[in-house]
């Protein structure tokens, strides 16, 4: 994990949830908690996602959530013996406000039923959000 608060960049660490968890209102809620600890309260202009380039769960995770893919960085670490490429991901303070936005929406009770199902999906709010804005 890497903090940098002379360049206001926080990176969100090594997430790791059950797949019980996995796109769940609780996982979500927490991510956001997260993020509105780095904009809101300390005035980052940085959040970055990084994961190994092959881990497709993690990249979908950070896309749903509305972070920019920014590229690979090859051969990146080296991990038993083999190389690692990674995939860099970010939001950064001028996305903010409209993500906060789609996150609060998506996390609205009325945006659930009673069996707990969304009825939008969050990616297609962060999609709308961060459209209307650019």
């Amino acid at each position: 994990m890497r903090i940098d608060p002379p360049n206001g960049v926080i990176e969100v660490g090594f997430v790791s949830f059950s797949r019980q968890l996995a796109r769940t209102r609780i996982a979500t809620e927490a991510q956001v908690l997260l993020m509105r600890r780095a904009f809101d309260e300390l005035g980052y202009r940085r959040y970055e996602w990084k994961c190994v380039s092959l881990n497709a769960p993690s990249r979908k995770a950070a896309a749903r959530l509305g972070f920019q893919f920014e590229g690979i960085f090859r051969q990146a670490t080296v991990y038993k013996g083999r190389s690692r490429d990674t995939a860099w991901f970010s939001i950064i303070d001028s996305e903010w406000p409209a993500l906060r936005t789609a996150y609060e929406r998506w996390l609205d009770p009325e945006n659930f039923d009673a069996e707990g199902n969304q009825r939008k999906g969050l990616a297609e709010l962060t999609a709308r959000e961060k459209a209307a804005c650019a």
